[in-house]
């Protein structure tokens, strides 16, 4: 009896194996406009998080965008319960809960516990609104994102939101790389610190909300962290920085949602995936260069 299972275990490991590498299947499922939409905009949502990742990494904020994003959720709870857009719950959530993070943790030594204090509350009301709005069940969809139901309205909001990041970051970018690399001598030339911190955490924000509604609340981190701290390993060049952020973004990003439509499993596992991965390589790559230069 235990052969006869451990067979079928074997067959259908392969089967498996096969349908993951099922490149037909692939293709056929691009033919569908829901899957067309899926794939613009987690390219979208990894422009975005590309472009903000370096800065995310430099400024130590990594507690901040999982804070922003779990509170997205506590938002689109709301909304839920409110009978409005979810997407707007959750931007209005995020937005808010950054703004608190970026006002009352601005320094470095406070902004954990800080994050941790409001994070906490935050998660508390957003239990009390599922369970006012009887389904729990529903908060899960909120956690792990619904990359395939995107559809029109979702990729104009990231649109939107990519329009507004760029914008207000072509004006504070300057001061605001200034106060991320050295903040007490930016601090002492009279940079308004408070003021970047809290407009570049609402940003944070606006971004993680969106990737909470595709990938959800528990795997923003994996888009809007892990490339910056790849790219940092292989240059110190911020524009280079940059340019590498959202190419690691972009292949997670969508090569995630490519490898996730064969085997029909969630696109988050492959995204986080291929971030880590590239993370590693980086790292490596990283190490590599530092002991060859002490040698």
């Amino acid at each position: 009896m235990s052969t006869v299972l451990a067979a079928r275990t074997v067959v259908a490991a392969d089967v498996e194996l096969r349908d993951f590498w099922d490149f037909a299947e692939t293709a056929r499922l691009l033919h569908y406009d829901f899957v067309w939409q899926a794939l613009i905009a987690l390219a979208l949502l990894g422009a975005l998080s590309g472009v903000l990742a370096p800065l995310i990494v430099s400024r130590q904020m990594s507690f901040a965008v999982h804070g922003a994003s779990e509170l997205s959720v506590t938002g689109a709870a709301a909304a839920l319960l409110a009978g409005v857009s979810i997407n707007l719950g959750g931007v209005i959530g995020a937005v808010l809960a950054a703004a608190v993070f970026g006002f009352m943790g601005n320094r470095a030594r406070e902004r954990d516990s800080v994050i941790g204090v409001v994070m906490a509350f935050g998660l508390g009301l957003g239990v009390l609104f599922l369970a006012l709005y009887g389904r729990i069940g529903a908060g899960f969809a909120l956690l792990t994102g619904q990359v395939v139901s995107v559809g029109v309205h979702g990729m104009t909001a990231i649109a939107i939101t990519i329009a507004v990041v760029l914008v207000v970051l072509t004006v504070i970018y300057r001061p605001l790389l200034f106060a991320s690399l050295d903040p007490r001598v930016a601090q002492a030339r009279g940079v308004p610190m408070r003021v970047l911190s809290v407009v570049f955490a609402i940003l944070v924000g606006l971004a993680a909300a969106q990737g909470v509604q595709i990938i959800g609340a528990l795997l923003v981190m994996s888009l809007m962290i892990t490339p910056g701290a790849a790219a940092a390993r292989l240059s110190a060049n911020p524009t280079v920085v940059l340019g590498l952020s959202v190419l690691f973004a972009e292949i997670a990003a969508v090569g995630g949602l490519l490898l996730s439509l064969a085997p029909q499993l969630p696109v988050s596992v492959f995204v986080t995936t291929i971030s880590f991965v590239i993370y590693l390589v980086c790292r490596a790559i990283g190490s590599r260069r530092t002991h060859a230069t002490r040698t």
